[in-house]
């Protein structure tokens, strides 16, 4: 947990949007005290990454976003395993990445990162920022590399559609930053330290909620389908990748299980929402490259 405390910890900096260094760097010690962290290793990288104060509850800046999701990535690794496969997390990201450049987004503050999870879950997850994680059962559902961008696709539409954070209540946002208001001028109280930092993690909490048990509407999986569509289209990916993946996700989710099932619309219905995107795209042939890679890859999921 002490990671998490750290990640928060940063993020409050970064909401905060603190210019002057030298106070910056007070609030840093102040907030690793807080979490039982050594600060001065931090306080370098904190004051080159500080910016304004977002204008709005909803208007976060990217290095903001970076770090809520830096957040939830933490919280979710101490949920799930990583995957230790170098190779085949090399050509995920290799894939991901590739993807990312035709997105309405193409970077992000930090950069896309893409990651496998040692979990025979049928799931994946999109944090704030472009850090994108998708469990080995997930992978299993994919048939081939089209299929596999699909997936990929599909996350990278919830980042730039910044459908997480749209998950955060709003009156812990407006709360935080009227706390930020009222001690803007000088250092932060531990006390405020502290509700900042409780803000943040029921933040995260909220992101966390919708992403693993809660899940997105059927309008934000309508929304991410389609901007998958769009950038399998501009890469050359067959768009029909998302509903072969798709059916085979169908036959192998359990009724009322923890992945994909319960946090996710129906596969039939996502295939029937995108059915009218499909009759517009041209199926191109994978060549045979892309094929062997894909297999090679793929041998010890």
């Amino acid at each position: 947990m002490k990671r998490i405390a750290i990640l928060l910890a940063l993020s409050v900096l970064l909401l905060a949007g603190c210019k002057d260094t030298d106070v910056l760097g007070s609030m840093v010690g102040s907030v690793a005290s807080v979490a039982g962290v050594p600060g001065s290793e931090y306080a370098g990288s904190v004051s080159r990454s500080a910016v304004a104060v977002a204008k709005s509850a909803e208007d976060f800046t990217p290095q903001q976003e970076y770090y809520i999701g830096r957040a939830v990535g933490a919280v979710l690794l101490e949920k799930y395993r990583v995957y230790p496969d170098e190779q085949t997390n090399s050509y995920v990201n290799l894939v991901g990445q590739s993807l990312a450049l035709y997105s309405d987004q193409p970077r992000t503050y930090g950069g896309y990162r893409f990651l496998i999870l040692d979990s025979n879950e049928i799931n994946a997850f999109a944090a704030p920022g472009g850090l994108i994680f998708v469990t080995r059962g997930m992978l299993r559902c994919c048939p081939d590399e089209d299929a596999l961008a699909a997936v990929l696709a599909h996350e990278i539409s919830h980042v730039t559609e910044k459908h997480a954070l749209r998950s955060i209540k709003t009156s812990r946002i407006t709360e935080a930053f009227g706390v930020i208001g009222s001690e803007a001028a000088g250092h932060f109280a531990p006390a405020e330290v502290s509700t900042l930092t409780d803000l943040l993690g029921e933040s995260v909490g909220d992101i966390m909620q919708t992403m693993v048990v809660n899940g997105y509407s059927r309008a934000y999986e309508r929304e991410a389908d389609a901007g998958a569509v769009r950038i399998l289209t501009k890469v050359g990916y067959s768009p029909d990748g998302l509903t072969r993946m798709l059916r085979i996700m169908d036959q192998r989710l359990t009724p009322g299980g923890s992945d994909f099932a319960a946090t996710h619309p129906d596969p039939q219905d996502r295939i029937a929402d995108v059915a009218p995107l499909m009759s517009k795209t041209v199926v191109p042939v994978a060549p045979e490259a892309r094929k062997a890679r894909f297999e090679l890859a793929m041998q010890g999921i």
